[in-house]
C-alpha cells in the first residue's frame, strides 16, 4: 500500500462517528435520565390534573357556489324573471367571510360572551357557563361597555337578594351605595343598567348550592378576537362547496351555541346585504312610476287632443279610405267623360247625318230613355229603307215616316242634350270631391308624422310603465323570499372528549423532555468542553498507539515503590508493559531509548519520565534518566538533583560525563542526568555531535534510557534529537488538552518525525469509569446512597 493511501485510509477512519462512544457519553448518566424522566411525568400528572380540558364543536355548510355545484335555489320557480340570478357567491370569499372579526364580534354581542361567570377552584377556576343559576345581562349600555375589563362578586343571600361587590376598590362600576339587590332590579352602573336573573332551567343539580360567583367582564374586541384564533374554516376539498367550521372552547355548549349563531348572523348579514339592494331598488322604482304615470297621462291626453283637432280615430284606416274614395272618383271621373265624349260625338253626328243615316247603338251606358229613342230611331230608318227600295220619297208612307224620324230625331237630339248637362254636373261634382279627397290625403303624412312622434312617446312611456311593473314584482318576490348564502347541512356538535389536553401525547412529551433534558445539558456541556477528558475522547480521532492513562495522583511528589498500591502507581506499571511491546523491536544488547514529550508544557511529561523510570529501576534494569528538557528543567520538583548536568557537559571540551550522572538514592538502578544550567543556546547544544556519541556511550551501559524532552509545539529542541528515540511516549494531560491539538500529534505521527510515537493521558478522573480500575488492595471510600445515585 502507497504511504498516501495509508494516511487517507486514516483520515476516513478518523472522521467516523463512534456511536459507542457517543452513547457512551449519555448512559454513564444513566440515573439523571431516570431521575428526570420521573420528574417530567410527574408534572405532566399534574398539568393534566389541573389544566382545563379544551373540546372541539364542528358543524357543515353548503355554500352556493356555481363554479362547484352549488346548490339547487329557493328561487329556482322565478329564474325565468330573473331573480336570483347573478347571486353566486365564491367559497373562498365565503370562507374569509365567515373568518372575519366582524361576524364574531357580531357572535360575541349577541351571546354577551364578554361576560364569563365562573367560580374559584383550590387550584383553577371553573366556568359555569352551562350550570349558572343566575343569568347577567346590561341593558341601555353607555359607551365604556364594549372596553370594559373588570371583576364583579356575587354571593347569593337569600331567594330573592343577592350582594354585588367590587373586587378591587378603585374600580367603581358599581354607582349605587348599597350593595344588596334583589333579582330583577336594575342596578345603575358606568356600563348601563344591569339586570341580574335566577336562571329557569338548571342543568347541574350542584349549581342550586354555588352561593359565590366570579361576574368577569372583557373587552369585547379581545374576546372576539380570542374566538377568531380558535376558529377553523376549511372547506371538505377543492371540488366541493361544503364548508366545515370548528371551534376549541371549554365548555360544549357554549363551542355549539357559537357557531350556531355565528351561522344565522352570517346568514341574516347576507340577507341584509341583499335586502338592502332590493329595498333601494324598490324606493327607485316607485319614484320612477309615479313619474312615468304622470307623464304617460300628459302623452295620452296629447293623442286625444291631436285627434279631436284633425277629427282623426285612426289615420292609418282613414288614410285607406282616403285613397279608395279618389280612387273611386277618379274612376267616375274618367267615366263621366267618356260619356260626354260618347254624347258629344252622337249629336255632332247626328246634325250631320239624313233620314236614311243609323244611329250607333250601346254607346249610351247611361239608364233612361235615349237608348230606347236610338233604337226606335234606327227601326224608322230601317222601315223607311226598306220602303225606298220599292218606292220613292214621294211615297206618303215614306214621307210620313220621314215626318217620324225627324219628329224623334228632334227627341232625341233634346234628350242627349240633357244628357250632355247632367254628365258636366256630374263630372263637377266628382272633380270636387275628388279634389277634397286629395287634399286630405295631402294632409295625412303630415298628421301621421306629428301623431308619430306622439305615439311614439306614448309607447315609450307605456313600454317604461309595464317594465317598471314587473320590476316591481320581482323585487317585491325578492324581499319576501330572500334566499340564505349557505345551507346548514349538520347543526353544530361538540365531542365529547377533550382535544386538548390529550393525555397520551402530554405524557409522551413528559418522556421526552425526561430525556431531553439531561440529553441537553450533557451535549451542551460536552459541545462547550474542548478539553480531552479520556481515551473516549482519542477514539476515532487519531491512529496513534494508546499505552494507558494515569488518573490523577494524590501526591505526584511521591516517587514510585515496590510497595506502592496506588491507582496512579498500577497505571505506570501497565504503561511499562505497554511500552514493552512497543520496543520489542530493538536489538538485544543495545538500551532501549525512550523520549517523552508533550504538546504543551505543565502536561506532566517530567512526571511521567522520572516514575517511568522509577518502575522500570525497581523491575532490576540499569535505568538512566536524561533531562533534556534544557529550557525549562523541572527535575528538582521530584528529586533532588544538582544544578550541573547535561548543558555543562555539551558546552564543555574537556568534562567527563560520568561526573554529572547521578545515582538516585533509593533505587538500585536509578541513575539521573540532570539538564543542567539553562544556556542562552540550546538548539545549538542539541545539535552538536556530542549528544549522538553520548545516546552511543548510553545505549551500551545501560539498559534503559529515559528522555524527558521539550515541547514540540514550542520549540525544535526535541525533533532535533527525535533520531536517537526507539519510541516517543507523547503526553496528553486531561482537562488541559483542547481536543483541536490532536490535528499536532496526528501530523508529527503522520510525518513521521517522532519514531514509533504513542500517545499516554495523564491525569485523568478514575471516578468517571475511565480508568481500568485501579487500587485492589486499597479500601473504598463509602458513600451514601445520593452519592452513589449521582456519582
Amino acid at each position: 500500500m502507497h504511504t498516501q493511501d495509508f494516511y487517507n485510509e486514516i483520515d476516513n477512519e478518523i472522521e467516523e462517528v463512534n456511536l459507542r462512544e457517543q452513547l457512551d457519553k449519555y448512559i454513564i448518566h444513566w440515573r439523571w435520565f431516570l431521575l428526570s424522566v420521573v420528574i417530567c411525568l410527574i408534572a405532566a400528572f399534574l398539568y393534566l390534573r389541573y389544566s382545563t380540558p379544551i373540546y372541539e364543536a364542528t358543524t357543515a355548510i353548503l355554500v352556493k357556489d356555481e363554479k362547484k355545484g352549488g346548490m339547487l335555489s329557493e328561487l329556482s320557480a322565478f329564474s325565468d324573471l330573473g331573480i336570483g340570478v347573478g347571486s353566486v357567491n365564491n367559497v373562498d370569499n365565503e370562507i374569509e367571510i365567515l373568518r372575519s372579526r366582524t361576524i364574531v364580534e357580531s357572535t360575541v354581542k349577541r351571546l354577551n360572551l364578554n361576560i364569563n361567570l365562573v367560580v374559584e377552584g383550590s387550584v383553577v377556576d371553573r366556568d359555569i357557563y352551562q350550570d349558572s343559576p343566575i343569568r347577567v345581562n346590561f341593558i341601555s349600555k353607555t359607551y365604556l361597555f364594549n372596553d370594559a375589563k373588570t371583576v364583579l362578586n356575587y354571593n347569593s343571600l337569600t331567594a330573592n337578594t343577592f350582594e354585588l361587590t367590587n373586587e378591587i376598590d378603585n374600580e367603581n362600576i358599581i354607582l349605587a351605595a348599597k350593595k344588596v339587590f334583589n333579582y330583577g332590579e336594575k342596578i345603575p352602573t358606568t356600563l348601563g343598567f344591569m339586570v341580574i336573573d335566577k336562571t329557569i332551567n338548571i342543568v347541574a343539580k350542584t349549581s342550586v348550592h354555588i352561593k359565590s360567583i366570579k361576574i368577569l367582564l372583557n373587552p369585547i374586541e379581545s374576546v372576539a378576537e380570542s374566538y377568531k384564533s380558535r376558529i377553523d374554516v376549511e372547506p371538505i376539498s377543492k371540488t366541493s362547496s361544503v364548508v366545515n367550521i370548528s371551534i376549541n372552547d371549554p365548555v360544549q355548549k357554549r363551542a355549539e351555541v357559537f357557531l350556531d349563531n355565528m351561522i344565522q348572523i352570517y346568514n341574516q348579514d347576507a340577507a341584509q346585504d341583499k335586502n338592502f339592494i332590493s329595498e333601494n331598488t324598490s324606493q327607485f322604482i316607485a319614484g320612477r312610476l309615479a313619474l312615468i304615470t304622470k307623464e304617460l297621462d300628459g302623452v295620452e291626453q296629447d293623442v286625444e287632443s291631436f285627434k279631436k283637432t284633425n277629427r282623426l280615430t285612426d289615420i292609418e284606416s282613414e288614410a285607406k279610405l282616403f285613397i279608395e274614395g279618389s280612387s273611386e272618383y277618379d274612376k267616375k271621373g274618367v267615366e263621366t267623360e267618356i260619356q260626354l265624349n260618347v254624347v258629344s260625338s252622337l249629336l255632332d253626328y247626328m246634325k250631320k247625318s239624313t233620314n236614311s243615316d243609323l244611329l250607333p247603338t250601346n254607346l249610351i251606358t247611361e239608364n233612361g230613355d235615349t237608348g230606347g229613342l236610338i233604337s226606335s230611331y234606327n227601326k224608322l230608318v230601317l222601315d223607311r229603307n226598306r220602303i225606298l227600295k220599292s218606292a220613292t220619297t214621294e211615297n206618303p208612307s215614306v214621307i210620313k215616316l220621314d215626318q217620324q224620324i225627324s219628329s224623334l230625331k228632334s227627341n232625341m237630339t233634346a234628350s242627349l242634350k240633357r244628357m250632355q248637362s247632367n254628365l258636366q254636373i256630374q263630372n263637377r261634382n266628382i272633380q270636387s270631391q275628388e279634389n277634397l279627397l286629395n287634399n286630405k290625403i295631402g294632409k295625412i303624412p303630415f298628421q301621421e308624422r306629428q301623431f308619430r312622434v306622439i305615439a311614439r312617446q306614448q309607447k315609450v312611456k307605456e313600454e317604461l310603465y309595464l317594465y317598471l311593473l314587473q320590476k316591481r314584482e320581482e323585487t317585491a318576490i325578492s324581499l319576501a323570499a330572500t334566499e340564505p348564502n349557505a345551507r346548514v347541512i349538520d347543526m353544530a356538535k361538540a365531542g365529547k372528549f377533550p382535544v386538548s389536553p390529550k393525555k397520551k401525547i402530554i405524557y409522551l412529551a413528559g418522556i421526552l423532555m425526561g430525556l431531553l433534558i439531561p440529553f441537553g445539558f450533557i451535549y451542551v456541556d460536552d459541545l462547550l468542553d474542548t478539553k480531552i477528558k479520556s481515551k473516549l475522547d482519542l477514539e476515532g480521532k487519531t491512529q496513534i498507539p494508546f499505552i494507558g492513562d494515569i488518573p490523577t495522583s494524590n501526591d505526584i511528589g511521591e516517587l514510585i515503590k515496590s510497595e506502592s498500591r496506588t491507582s496512579s502507581a498500577e497505571a505506570i506499571r501497565i504503561v511499562r508493559t505497554n511500552l514493552e511491546f512497543m520496543l520489542n523491536k530493538v536489538p538485544e544488547g543495545t538500551a532501549k531509548t525512550l523520549f517523552v514529550t508533550s504538546t504543551f508544557s505543565s502536561e506532566g511529561k517530567t512526571f511521567i519520565s522520572v516514575n517511568l523510570a522509577a518502575t522500570f529501576a525497581l523491575s532490576g534494569r540499569r535505568v538512566l534518566l536524561v533531562g533534556m528538557d534544557i529550557r525549562n528543567p523541572k527535575f528538582a520538583e521530584y528529586i533532588d538533583v544538582s544544578s550541573l548536568g547535561l548543558t555543562n557537559y555539551l558546552s564543555s571540551s574537556e568534562s567527563n560525563i560520568e561526573d554529572y550522572i547521578v545515582k538516585h538514592p533509593g533505587y538500585e538502578n536509578f541513575f539521573i542526568l540532570p539538564s543542567g544550567v539553562v544556556p542562552p543556546n540550546p538548539a545549538e547544544l542539541l545539535m552538536s555531535k556530542k549528544v549522538d556519541q553520548l545516546f552511543e556511550k548510553f545505549k551500551k551501559e545501560y539498559d534503559y534510557i529515559i528522555v524527558d524532552t521539550a515541547p514540540v509545539s514550542l520549540v525544535t529542541d526535541t525533533l532535533l534529537v527525535a533520531k536517537n528515540a526507539d519510541t516517543f511516549v507523547y503526553v496528553m494531560r486531561a482537562n488541559v488538552l483542547e481536543k483541536r491539538m490532536l490535528s499536532i500529534a496526528n501530523t508529527f505521527y503522520k510525518e513521521g518525525k517522532l519514531p514509533n510515537m504513542c500517545i499516554l493521558l495523564n491525569d485523568t478522573d478514575s471516578t468517571k469509569g475511565y480508568g481500568y480500575g485501579y487500587g485492589y488492595g486499597t479500601t473504598e471510600e463509602k458513600k451514601s446512597w445520593h452519592k452513589k445515585l449521582f456519582s
